[in-house]
């Protein structure tokens, strides 16, 4: 991308003008997208960016500047800008000589999305099309949406480092709406990982498609959900979102500095139920949110925030390791080369139990089975939250009944950590998301065993 000696140039221009810390973020990023909605081909996208930004740390100050201009002169610049953000320059020269680290990636790709014509990408969509439509007449709508991206990183600074990674991802989601005599309902099925166009080997989309119609038509007879507090199980792959937004961020090291978390000060106590174990890992092989480096260069980890209920450490980027005398755990990550590197989760999850999911239903006398959770909001700092629930059921004596509607589940997450009495065998995770703070966007991968919760609150419409 760019050669070693620019980059070692273009280090030196930072630090010449005072910078203690200099850095060089270099991407080059493609995509293309198709959507078919309502029996039509809407969008057919692609599209490609090439840049670099330039981080110049003094102090507790950092300055930071980004170009498309990846000539020499054009970098210059950009140090030049970001140095004089950090600080005006003493005139020193350090010498930046960089060593190239090769980081093997966790995923394997077989075909490139770029290698693949886009007749048969919309071929794809119009497969999932029609197997959903097929599903029955209720189906009155159906959007399917393809996606991928291949993003090429590099990575220097001056302590030396040069390394960088090729990271492929592929994604697939099918929406469906049923219209009956309860009004419209929806369901919805995704999938995407960092592999290429051999997800479709993986999957079969047809199948896919009817499992969103499928989802979409039961719950035309559902019965309204309940209201107040019930015991509630929550299954496999289905909950992940949950434990992602309520208590995920909560563990990272930016808002633990800020005491913007109830864990902040906490590490070894015990925070969650001695049955979870909550780990985020960025070295799941092809998982959504899996690479071989963060975007400060270093290797992805697996790191064990939870175990047995204890919590024994937080995410961390680079600049706050720094501070910390401790090693970054892997967690830097930017949503482009345009902004600047901040903690964030990778894949996180719950580890599996020993319990069998079926016992799990069977010693629940009567509750809720929440199969899918949706979208939410999350106060971070107390970890309040309110999710909607995309799929769920009664439980009655024991089993499985009847679907309900659409409904809201409430709570705290790390009450609800302390509180899970029961964690399946089953392990699953959910699926592939986009996991946004301040202003940024980047891929996330989240999931749990099935588990139970003694009482969470239902917002449900049920007298």
């Amino acid at each position: 991308m760019i050669d070693k000696a620019m980059l070692a140039q273009t280090l030196e221009t930072a630090t010449r003008r005072g910078g203690e810390f200099a850095e060089i973020f270099v991407e080059d990023r493609q995509s293309s997208g198709a959507l078919l909605d309502d029996n039509r081909i809407e969008e057919l996208t692609s599209g490609r960016s090439r840049g670099a930004g330039i981080r110049v740390v003094v102090g507790e100050s950092t300055g930071f500047a980004h170009t498309a201009d990846l000539s020499q002169s054009g970098l210059e610049q950009a140090a030049t800008a970001a140095a004089d953000a950090a600080r005006n320059g003493n005139g020193s020269v350090t010498t930046v000589a960089l060593s190239e680290r090769q980081v093997a990636s966790p995923n394997t790709v077989s075909v490139l999305p770029e290698s693949v014509a886009k007749a048969r990408k919309v071929e794809l969509l119009e497969l999932a099309n029609d197997s959903a439509r097929g599903a029955g007449s209720s189906i009155s709508q159906v959007s399917v949406g393809y996606g991928d991206l291949r993003r090429r990183i590099q990575i220097a600074n001056s302590d030396g480092l040069l390394t960088g990674d090729d990271q492929v991802k592929t994604r697939f989601s099918v929406s469906c709406v049923a219209m009956g005599d309860t009004g419209m309902q929806t369901g919805r099925e995704s999938v995407g990982h960092s592999i290429g166009f051999e997800l479709f080997d993986r999957y079969d989309i047809t199948e896919l498609a009817r499992r969103a119609a499928d989802r979409a038509i039961t719950k035309l007879g559902a019965r309204p959900a309940p209201s107040g507090e019930v015991t509630t199980v929550i299954g496999k792959g289905g909950g992940g979102v949950l434990f992602h937004e309520a208590c995920g961020h909560g563990l990272e090291a930016d808002l633990v500095a800020k005491s913007a978390t109830v864990f902040a000060g906490r590490v070894g106590e015990q925070v969650a139920s001695p049955l979870v174990t909550l780990i985020d890992d960025g070295t799941m092989p092809d998982e959504w949110g899996a690479y071989a480096i963060d975007d400060e260069g270093r290797p992805a980890q697996r790191n064990v925030l939870i175990e047995d209920g204890m919590l024994l450490d937080f995410m961390w980027d680079e600049l706050r390791a720094r501070a910390e005398g401790r090693p970054s755990s892997g967690n830097g990550r930017r949503q482009s080369y345009k902004h600047l590197p901040m903690v964030r989760m990778t894949n996180t999850y719950i580890a599996n139990g020993e319990t069998d999911p079926a016992d799990i239903i069977a010693d629940t006398d009567s509750g809720i089975f929440v199969a899918q959770l949706g979208g939410g909001q999350v106060n971070t700092v107390s970890g309040d939250f309110v999710f909607g629930m995309t799929e769920a059921y009664l439980i009655e004596n024991g089993e499985i009944t009847e679907p309900i509607r659409e409904g809201n589940l409430i709570g705290n997450g790390p009450e609800v950590l302390m509180s899970i009495d029961a964690l399946g065998n089953d392990f699953a995770m959910g699926s592939p998301g986009t996991c946004g703070k301040d202003g940024q966007g980047v891929p996330v991968g989240d999931g749990t065993p099935t588990l139970r919760v003694p009482a969470l609150t239902v917002g449900g419409t049920a007298a």
